[in-house]
């Protein structure tokens, strides 16, 4: 039953996202359920897709069309010809298909040209994309006619200057996870990228963050004061989540991963201390399962950690699922007796993690980013040293030989995330944000 609408009137909005060229991405999904979720309690909204289309694990409410449609992005930046003229260009790379498989083609982009790239978007109509800023204005200014826009992180909050000047309403840019990105950057495009994205900025009127860790960290990372930055926790559409299901069987004991296979994850430490468990329990007593989209960069990364597995005779032990539908991931979910992704960076979200609390099943995750305070709510987990296999391991063990206590922690995890962190719930507390932006 769809919640009604606590805000004051209906409103039109332009939201406008990133694609990440066609893999299930969190902070797609998460653009995708707050868009729908505004939907359906009666507000206009447009989820603009930029770069590539956006792919969702859910019915998708994108527009259908691409901005700054990525391979004309790229083409720009590297043939000056194309920056002024050469419309035909964009005909060439409309085709949804097209251009997200050329988009995955482009994945190895090198740091020089993702550097250079990284930096001409911020700076916009100053940048070698200022072509497709005027198609995007254009549209805005001509044919949507918003009364706000929100902008999906600050790697496009470069697009806030213009749209302001062009249509003088409010600007709001998310902060999701986009300081990952630019640590990754090599010197000297990493200081460039920052000093232009600190003074751009500016531009926007306020930020909304995912987590109150984030709150922190991105106004001293960015240079923000704190009171232009708002808190909005993360919500997950309930839909299939949470089910009633049989007790699992004591043995295999069960952990899973559900996240990007990539080293900021952590899959290794966690495939390291099914090992050491291994070690303990003997192989017959427990089971890892593994989801999560492999990209280009990675690959190597994966492959050493499954020859790992084959060489400590641990493959019959271990299942690779591969990418994963939303059903698939409810499935594998229901199949867990705890969940981990021992991230070593500070994840300022864990969409992973709501959705494995939504299904009741206990968490096990490294005390920093946003999971002491999601766990702090729910009471759902265990948080640990992070970078440690050994402190998984001790919490796994203890968790094997405490199934009451691994139980009440996924009820307590799935009572607290289905009140607290649903898509409504997230709608709301960001309309109520707007709502202040707009009487000002």
């Amino acid at each position: 039953m769809t919640k009604k609408n606590k805000s004051p009137r209906n409103l039109k909005i332009a939201y406008i996202a990133a694609g990440a060229a066609g893999m299930y991405c969190g902070s797609c999904i998460r653009d995708n359920t707050l868009a729908k979720a505004m939907i359906a309690q009666g507000h206009e909204v447009a989820l603009v897709p930029t770069y590539t289309p956006i792919r969702t694990d859910d019915d998708g409410v994108s527009i259908d069309r691409v901005f700054f449609n990525g391979i004309n992005v790229y083409l720009q930046q590297k043939i000056p010809l194309l920056r002024n003229k050469g419309a035909w260009v964009d005909k060439l790379f409309e085709n949804k298909t097209v251009l997200n498989r050329l988009a995955k083609m482009n994945a190895s982009t090198n740091a020089k040209d993702l550097g250079e790239l990284t930096i001409s978007m911020l700076n916009a109509e100053e940048g070698n994309q200022r072509r497709e800023l005027d198609k995007l204005i254009d549209w805005l200014k001509n044919d949507y006619k918003p009364e706000i826009v929100k902008i999906t992180n600050s790697m496009l909050v470069g697009l806030a200057r213009k749209i302001k000047e062009a249509l003088d309403i409010p600007v709001l840019c998310a902060l999701q996870g986009e300081d990952i990105f630019l640590d990754d950057l090599e010197s000297p495009y990493r200081e460039k990228a920052m000093a232009t994205l600190k003074a751009r900025a500016k531009d926007a009127d306020g930020f909304i963050a995912t987590s109150k860790f984030y709150v922190d960290y991105m106004a001293n990372y960015l240079d923000i004061p704190k009171e232009k930055i708002h808190p909005v926790r993360i919500g997950i559409n309930m839909e299939g989540h949470g089910a009633e299901k049989p007790p699992l069987p004591a043995s295999p004991f069960t952990i899973g991963y559900l996240a990007r296979i990539c080293p900021e994850k952590g899959l290794h430490l966690l495939v390291e201390a099914f090992r050491r468990l291994v070690e303990k329990t003997g192989k017959d007593a427990v089971r890892l399962r593994i989801a999560g989209y492999l990209g280009a960069r990675d690959e190597a990364y994966f492959q050493e950690i499954m020859e790992n597995v084959e060489s400590w005779g641990l493959s019959g032990s271990v299942d690779v699922l591969g990418e994963v539908s939303r059903e698939e991931k409810i499935d594998l979910l229901n199949s867990l007796h705890v969940f981990s992704v021992p991230t070593i960076y500070q994840e300022p979200k864990g969409l992973f993690l709501l959705e494995a609390l939504a299904n009741g099943v206990p968490v096990v995750q490294p005390n920093h980013g946003a999971f002491p305070e999601i766990l702090s709510d729910t009471k759902g987990g265990v948080l640990v040293t992070p970078n440690s296999p050994d402190a998984l391991v001790d919490t796994f063990v203890d968790l094997m030989n405490a199934p009451e206590k691994a139980a009440e922690l996924g009820a307590k995890g799935k009572a607290a995330v289905h009140k607290g962190y649903t898509h409504h719930a997230m709608a709301n507390e960001t309309l109520d944000i707007f709502h202040r932006y707009l009487v000002r």
